[in-house]
């Protein structure tokens, strides 16, 4: 819009010296903006934009001539000074054009291409213009290099520029801005020489389109796209093969007109040697294009068959590797996870997680050694080794190897793995070998060892631990879960005070399955998260339920037990709030239940619990005291409430040290001003001890199993 504008302002100017002196300074103006655009972007070429400047110099001290003749003169000499100045002008605009349209450094095959665009359009130029001007004897020499000078260089500017137009991908404004001078330019010059006697009824317009050229170049210059030119990287489709083939059918298309406009007088020799510079140069670029398609495919393979973080082999080669050795009898294989590699990536992040599985893949591949074999990288912390014998000497060097800290971006970590082993004995199938490795993998990460050979009981395992996973997600789906509440009762009224909310399962062949079976296997598929989220609603709207019907005899507080799994999702604290949201329960009356072992590892399980307590909700330290570090804990996250472990109230009546410890968890809880309850009371006498020792919150069955309805207005169990 702006050049149009100074193209329409220039309209309105006397024509001659006025409006020459006007086009220079846009010119001036245009270079000290294309300057200012270099050191306010940066470009990525900014020798390019400098010596564009230079051009636009030129162009101006061109027009400053101009001007002269007009005032001085009169009149305009052909060719005079502003001639040389403008034709002065070109090679730099062609010199930007080209870096700008192809990048700083133009591969062979761009080279090629603006042969062939050169070639093509300078075929088509020689034959209709330079060749009847050059025939021409009525006019001087210079008169002859400057006619086709003007129109040359505006043909081998939109040469450079012509990639840039039809390159795929999309443009930048900078490069829409470079076109467009382009385009402006040639019809001017092609007005100015050819047709002089234009100049006289439409020279304001011709004039008026180099001051658009001005601005759009310099638009171009100080556009923040001008950092990063348009030439991307090189790819063939379509687009790039319409170029030269539309640069060769140009041959006959010129001995098509030129033949039948005059037959006596075609230019064989120019037609001859373009059509031999544009077989030579189209074969060279089509030998690129083999070449670039011979690479891609290469890489294509490379990226087929390998893990792009690590340069292992992928899934793929290591099936097809293990399908042959299965085949041969000699089959080894073993499944490797890493244990807490998770927690890694929560804690420190997953630039830090990929460079350990970098590591990890370059310490497995070592601890292979010289034996015959492959390391591959199934997917995500998950390896796999084969080798024809001698599996039990690899999985000793690869314990060692991974005992051994790994130091990354100065975190020194230590990582460990489970490692599942199987042969080939008694199967010819691949995939059998594999699935019993992955078995045993399982195996050991259950069990907490770190090497299983798999056995045919593992199956059975698997199995059974497969079918009732799979009759968990039907009885999530049909409602054969329900929700119980076990009393947490004041001591030493028995008052009660809270519930917590526990499942259970009523299989309808199995009958009552314990949460001891299928709570782990829950954890282990991740239907623990959907489970946990079900029984969080259930319960949350059951505690409304009683504080509406019940009033103040309603439990104070629900209790919700929450998995490791759970608080490992980044969005759980969000469900908690939608729950609350949805159900209309305040935080204050909810109670989140983990265990030690859930929050040791830090990490995302860390930051969820933060979390749910900057909303309100009370947190819970569930068989506190059986952990890790139960009380360097206590000053990582935030505890409101500690649940002290049944192993330390069962012998609390007994003399001696028996109570020493449930003394001092509870001396601990009132110093730090938490609240404690005491899990597994099932005694009178056990309640009274507690009651002595300080405790004031209790749960049993002395005060009440888990059921559906407590009574919460019938008689209480006291203390004695």
């Amino acid at each position: 819009m702006l050049g149009l504008a100074g193209c329409l302002v220039y309209l309105t100017l006397p024509s001659g010296a006025v409006a020459a002196a006007f086009s220079a300074a846009v010119g001036y103006l245009a270079a000290v903006v294309t300057i200012l655009g270099v050191r306010r972007n940066r470009p990525a070429d900014p020798l390019a934009w400098l010596v564009f400047a230079a051009g636009h110099v030129f162009w101006a001290t061109g027009d400053i001539a101009y001007a002269a003749n007009s005032h001085l003169l009169g009149y305009q000499p052909y060719p005079s000074w502003a001639d040389a100045s403008y034709l002065c002008a070109y090679p730099f605009f062609v010199f930007s054009l080209f870096r700008l349209a192809r990048g700083r450094r133009a591969g062979v095959s761009r080279l090629i291409d603006a042969g062939v665009s050169i070639t093509g359009l300078g075929l088509v130029y020689w034959v209709f213009v330079i060749g009847p001007i050059a025939g021409d004897t009525s006019l001087p020499l210079l008169g002859r290099i400057a006619t086709i000078g003007y129109p040359t260089a505006s043909v081998l500017m939109l040469a450079a520029v012509l990639p840039l137009i039809v390159r795929a991908g999309r443009r930048s404004p900078s490069g829409w801005l470079l076109a467009m001078g382009c385009v402006t330019v040639l019809p001017g010059n092609v007005v100015y020489t050819l047709f002089p006697g234009l100049l006289a009824q439409y020279g304001g317009l011709v004039y008026g389109a180099f001051v658009c050229t001005y601005i759009c170049w310099a638009g171009a210059a100080v556009h923040s796209s001008s950092r990063t030119p348009d030439a991307g990287p090189e790819r063939t489709g379509p687009r790039r093969l319409a170029m030269p083939a539309a640069a060769t059918m140009l041959v006959p298309v010129v001995l098509f007109v030129e033949g039948g406009r005059a037959p006596d007088h075609v230019d064989w020799l120019a037609v001859g040697i373009g059509s031999t510079l544009l077989v030579l140069l189209v074969m060279a670029r089509l030998v690129g294009f083999v070449s670039q398609v011979q690479s891609q495919a290469v890489q294509l393979e490379d990226l087929a068959l390998h893990d792009p973080l690590t340069g292992l082999p992928n899934r793929r080669v290591f099936e097809e590797r293990l399908e042959v050795a299965v085949a041969a009898g000699s089959s080894q294989v073993a499944m490797l996870d890493l244990d807490g590699f998770k927690d890694v990536n929560d804690r420190l992040g997953h630039a830090i997680g990929d460079r350990l599985l970098t590591v990890v893949a370059q310490r497995l591949a070592a601890a292979l050694g010289d034996d015959r074999g492959l390391v591959a990288r199934m997917g995500g912390d998950e390896f796999a080794v084969l080798v024809s014998d001698g599996m039990d000497g690899v999985v000793a060097r690869i314990c060692a190897a991974l005992d051994r800290p790994i130091e990354v971006a100065g975190h020194e970590l230590l990582i460990g793995a489970s490692i599942g082993t199987a042969d080939g004995t008694d199967t010819d199938d691949a995939g059998e070998v594999l699935r019993r490795a992955d078995v045993a993998m399982y195996a050991a990460k259950h069990a907490g060892v770190r090497h299983r050979s798999h056995q045919s009981e593992l199956d059975v395992v698997a199995g059974e631990q497969a079918l009732l996973a799979a009759e968990m997600r039907a009885a999530l789906d049909t409602g054969q879960f329900r929700v119980v509440y076990q009393p947490i009762v004041s001591l030493p009224d028995g008052r009660i005070v809270s519930v917590e909310a526990l499942v259970r399962w009523e299989h309808p062949t199995r009958g009552f399955v314990s949460p001891v079976e299928f709570i782990p296997v829950a954890e282990q598929n991740g239907l623990i998260v959907e489970l946990g989220a079900w029984i969080l609603r259930t319960a949350c709207a059951q505690a409304v339920m009683w504080r509406n019907e019940l009033g103040e005899a309603a439990p104070e507080r629900m209790s919700v037990n929450v998995s490791a799994r759970q608080l490992a999702e980044p969005g759980f604290a969000d469900v908690v709030a939608s729950v609350l949201a949805w159900t209309g329960l305040g935080a204050r009356h909810l109670i989140v239940e983990v265990t030690e072992t859930a929050v040791f590892g830090g990490g995302q399980t860390v930051q969820t619990v933060k979390d749910l307590h900057e909303l309100g909700v009370k947190i819970a330290l569930d068989d506190f005291g059986t952990g890790h570090s139960s009380l360097g804990l206590l000053q990582t996250i935030p505890v409101d409430v500690l649940k002290v472990d049944k192993s330390f109230v069962d012998g609390i009546t007994m003399a001696g040290r028996h109570a020493v410890i449930a003394t001092a968890l509870i001396q601990v809880s009132n110093g730090l001003g938490l609240m404690a309850v005491a899990e597994g009371v099932e005694t009178a006498e056990q309640a009274a001890e507690l009651h002595r020792l300080g405790y004031r919150l209790a749960q049993g069955y002395h005060f009440g199993r888990p059921v559906a309805e407590p009574d919460f207005t019938g008689a209480r169990v006291a203390v004695v």
